[in-house]
């Protein structure tokens, strides 16, 4: 072989070996500037709030800037496709939650596959819903709720926060799992859902805790049921929908994604950090005291997380025959 070419092969070698090189060495000194953290929410809502309790650790644990960006719009798809379209370079991620996994078969022209273009990072936490109804609705527990609802087939108004968002997918879950027919009232927003709720407009509402705690501590609303699989230490005197309904289980859940692509080594950084501050007792309380429960996971636990409830939710959707085209 001549000196030219054994150059040129060299230099070949040299070149393919070039970008495997320069992400090394951005993973070692990430991150070197701000990172975004996109969100598909408005501000002050629960996603909004574990984004900025996990930012704000990461900007003390790792020197620089963990933004909160709210990119509302689209049940989150606007956020989540603005991600997938950005650099691999880990400073830009994404808020992942349960809309995310209902949108993959929700939503049947996106332009994005979130298994495929977004890698997962880890997760932050797992917050159920109250069951939630007027006091004055004649049921006490979820085994009254399904008997008053087959005897009344359509006229239970269920409200929802939107169609097609976590709330209202847990709703569809439970028709579909005990064979009852409800009537769905869509709102925009969970708020102006529990405004009917209290004033008996709605008989039934699938909510966050934090936006319903001091309506139930008031007497003013009544909570038969938690959607979490065990009884909340918080709350042990309230059961689970899956005492009575064997298997139902149901809550939005947050975690962080990154573009699909992104090095490993940035993963394993922001993974060791998130997975710190949920063993951290301060996030800790402040995530239960949201209602929530931390979920620390590593990067397949939470990719596996993320493929079983799209699978799950994506049969939940099919069975109940809505879409958005």
């Amino acid at each position: 072989m001549s000196i030219h070419r054994r150059q040129l092969i060299r230099f070949a070698g040299a070149s393919l070996a070039l970008p495997a090189l320069s992400y090394i060495a951005k993973a070692e000194t990430y991150p070197s500037h701000p990172v975004r953290i996109l969100v598909g929410y408005a501000a002050g809502g629960g996603a909004d709030v574990a984004a900025r309790l996990i930012g704000q650790w990461l900007s003390e644990r790792l020197k620089q800037q963990f933004v909160v960006e709210n990119r509302t719009g689209a049940a989150t798809n606007i956020a989540t496709e603005a991600v997938v379209r950005s650099p691999p370079d880990g400073y830009t991620l994404l808020l992942v939650n349960a809309a995310n996994a209902i949108n993959a078969t929700y939503y049947e022209s996106l332009t994005f596959n979130l298994m495929r273009d977004i890698a997962p990072v880890g997760g932050i936490g797992r917050f159920p819903y109250f069951m939630a109804v007027n006091p004055a609705f004649p049921a006490n527990n979820v085994r009254e709720f399904i008997a008053y609802a087959n005897a009344n087939p359509r006229k239970v108004n269920m409200g929802t926060g939107g169609a097609g968002g976590p709330d209202h997918a847990s709703g569809e879950l439970l028709q579909l799992m005990t064979g009852i027919q409800m009537t769905h009232v869509p709102y925009r927003g969970t708020s102006p859902a529990l405004t009917d709720l209290l004033s008996g407009q709605v008989q039934m509402v699938f909510c966050t805790i934090p936006s319903a705690i001091q309506y139930v501590k008031a007497g003013t609303l009544r909570a038969i049921a938690v959607t979490s699989a065990t009884r909340l230490e918080s709350m042990p005197e309230i059961p689970t929908v899956g005492e009575t309904v064997r298997g139902f289980e149901s809550a939005q859940w947050y975690g962080v994604g990154v573009p699909n692509g992104t090095p490993t080594a940035i993963i394993a950084t922001l993974n060791e950090e998130i997975r710190a501050a949920l063993a951290d007792s301060k996030i800790k309380a402040r995530i239960e005291d949201l209602g929530g429960i931390p979920l620390a996971m590593s990067p397949e636990e939470f990719g596996n997380l993320l493929a079983n409830e799209t699978e799950k939710m994506g049969k939940v959707i099919k069975a109940a025959g809505i879409s958005v085209k």
